[in-house]
């Protein structure tokens, strides 16, 4: 299963891309509008990028009144991404969306590194969430927690159906010449290939921990990325930042996987789920 990470994919400017994974997610939406983050937002660095979004948003009334609708053409599975900056910011959104059918799940962003940290923990936000709301729900966490295995045993304990990681990690970059920062609110969540092995780790503890389904995301840019992300734990995939440089990357990477698997024998992904917790080296053929 392949999907794309919340604020990677305009699907409206890009329909047919959006067509062609198995799920879409949205920009994260707030209870309000958002400007997002001052200019400038985005620095590519040596192995990935930075960016400073700030979480820009049309707003609840602003994604059901317009873009909604018309996401709910593209014929894929619709999952929101929400945020806010209080448990009964997350709980009103779930609310809301509960009684729209077009979303099938509801991603709870834990860990935006660009914006203030919500005041409560994620176990009080996916707690107060959970009261509001019937459909799934997904905890999108950080690679930053200081103790991520328990982060996610406690999201889990609260309600949360399911586990996306990793957001991206807080990152700083310079200009070169002036030795100032490069983005306009200085911080920024770094994104890209060298983020891969720390998402590794995430999924991998956390797929221990939990035994939750996971939303595997982090640098992957290849078939073999997602192969790996899967025998960590991972029950699907999102794309990220490749989608910048390489918009066809979702129907490329699923050729790749399944040719990595036919490489293995192995049957399909949930035969790869978890597999680097079990015993015995699998031979590629």
């Amino acid at each position: 299963m392949i999907l794309n990470a919340s604020g990677c994919l305009d699907a409206l400017e890009a329909p047919e891309v959006a067509r062609a994974l198995d799920a879409f997610v949205t920009k994260t939406v707030t209870p309000q509008p958002r400007e997002g983050n001052r200019p400038v937002r985005i620095a590519e660095t040596e192995a990935g990028m930075l960016n400073s979004i700030g979480l820009e948003n049309p707003g609840i009334e602003g994604l059901l009144s317009d873009k909604l609708p018309r996401l709910a053409e593209l014929g894929v599975p619709l999952w929101v991404s929400v945020g806010g900056f209080s448990a009964s910011d997350y709980a009103d959104l779930c609310a809301v969306l509960d009684g729209r059918a077009e979303v099938a799940t509801i991603e709870l962003n834990l860990s935006c590194p660009n914006v203030e940290e919500a005041p409560e923990s994620a176990a009080e936000i996916v707690t107060a969430a959970r009261t509001r709301t019937a459909k799934p729900l997904y905890a999108k966490l950080s690679p930053a927690a200081s103790d991520l295995p328990e982060t996610a045993r406690a999201v889990q304990a609260a309600g949360a159906d399911g586990l996306s990681l990793v957001n991206t990690i807080r990152g700083l970059a310079l200009d070169e010449r002036t030795l100032q920062p490069r983005l306009g609110h200085e911080l920024g969540g770094y994104s890209g290939p060298a983020l891969k092995p720390i998402a590794l780790a995430a999924v991998y503890q956390c797929y221990r921990a939990t035994g939750l389904p996971i939303v595997g995301m982090g640098g992957i840019t290849t078939g073999l990325d997602a192969l790996e992300f899967m025998a960590a734990g991972a029950r699907a995939v999102a794309l990220g930042t490749v989608l910048f440089a390489d918009p066809q990357a979702p129907g490329r990477i699923r050729r790749e996987l399944a040719e990595e698997l036919a490489a293995r024998d192995l049957a399909d992904a949930e035969e790869v789920c978890g597999l680097s917790h079990r015993a015995g080296p699998v031979r590629v053929a």
